[in-house]
């Protein structure tokens, strides 16, 4: 192969698809990014065997690419984006000159790194499933950010390391939880399709970090293609498929853990209780902050108590507050993650009493909803 090409393109995109690579691979050649040169294009894949991305660069008006040989090779991603990384130069050659032995060559420079024999990478299928559907950028990124930091990090149950993205008919529903928080995101398509898979929250949180080639889709008004099946899923960002496999199992049932009927009813401002909660949650006991809410309809406290380190009460400006009086208690990181990734200026938070499931959600925006487990104390 023996291409010339734009160094920040090119750098760009080695960059978008090594965030696939793991640096523990127990496949030595999936430590390395495999570059294919075609006639017209040249497509850069990079993957764990979980998570796969690969980004294809095509002839363009706005940055040079001349292919002038094809070819195909894998380089060690470390070695390529650093040594691409600290080129000073606008333009770079890069050719095989020796079998994988890969030469990159400016101005009065030339480096060689070692590359590896790309027919023994492994074969990774990008074809594209036929269940599929389109969303908004700013859509998918709501559903990422307000869902799965609810996801559990712990492989005793690996279905719940994934948000569920369950669909029959034209409403697509995403839920994460971690067996003490739940969060549910709703959002309505524009084709009928029926689904029910479990995407890894760390492949979703890797389509997140896709932040400039979503930007710019959404300054296009374009969607974003995502196309599924009982094996696999894809994200279609540009000229960029970001390709994820699926998790095994049976999610729970988990409507039926979402209260219908409520007792309590607090309407605060969004940064009143955020700031509140924070200041409170550096008293701790054992390491985990426990706060406590107690509301009637006169006033609303914000308070927790530790042996080791003191106590605090805050009393916080409500905008409503009704139903009988209530006190509870709850771990201060799920409240203020549910808080904020729900946006807006007022939040409703819903109780059913004093030891069951609470809702939280914002009052200008239905499709989202946090539910948080209380915690008993005995203080």
């Amino acid at each position: 192969m023996y291409f010339k090409i734009s160094k920040k393109e090119f750098y760009g995109a080695l960059s978008t698809v090594a965030r696939a690579i793991s640096a523990n691979s127990p496949l030595p050649l999936l430590s390395g990014i495999k570059i294919e040169v075609k006639e017209d294009e040249i497509c850069l894949t990079g993957s764990d065997a979980d998570i796969s991305i690969k980004k294809t660069i095509k002839k363009g008006s706005d940055f040079l690419l001349d292919i002038k040989e094809t070819g195909a090779v894998v380089i060690e991603a470390r070695n390529i984006l650093e040594l691409v990384r600290k080129i000073d130069a606008d333009e770079i050659e890069i050719e095989t000159i020796d079998g994988t032995l890969t030469k990159f060559s400016w101005q009065a420079a030339e480096f060689k790194l070692n590359g590896m024999n790309v027919d023994d990478y492994p074969a990774i299928d990008f074809s594209q499933p036929a269940n599929q559907f389109k969303l908004e950028a700013d859509v998918l990124m709501k559903i990422i950010t307000q869902t799965c930091f609810a996801a559990s990090d712990k492989e005793t149950r690996p279905v719940l390391t994934g948000v569920n993205f369950k669909c029959d008919g034209i409403e697509l529903e995403c839920v994460a939880t971690d067996s003490y928080r739940l969060a549910r995101k709703v959002v309505t398509l524009d084709t009928e399709n029926k689904f029910n898979i479990t995407i890894p929250a760390k492949s979703l949180n890797e389509v997140g970090k896709s932040s400039n080639e979503l930007s710019r889709i959404f300054e296009k008004d374009e969607k974003i293609l995502i196309a599924v099946s009982d094996k696999k899923a894809q994200f279609w960002i540009e000229d960029t498929v970001i390709q994820t496999r699926l998790i095994d199992g049976t999610y729970p049932e988990t409507n039926r853990l979402i209260p219908t009927e409520f007792k309590h009813e607090l309407v605060v401002d969004t940064r009143d209780i955020l700031n509140a909660i924070d200041r409170a949650q550096f008293i701790k006991s054992d390491g985990i902050s426990i706060v406590k809410l107690s509301a009637n309809s006169d006033e609303v406290y914000i308070s927790t108590k530790s042996q080791e380190v003191g106590s605090s009460v805050e009393k916080i400006d409500t905008i409503s507050y009704s139903g009988e009086p209530i006190e509870i208690s709850f771990s201060s990181r799920y409240v203020l993650g549910a808080i904020r990734v729900l946006g807006g200026t007022v939040v409703k938070i819903s109780f059913s009493g004093d030891m069951k499931p609470f809702i939280v959600q914002n009052t200008d925006d239905n499709s989202v909803l946090q539910l948080v487990l209380p915690v008993r104390t005995y203080n």
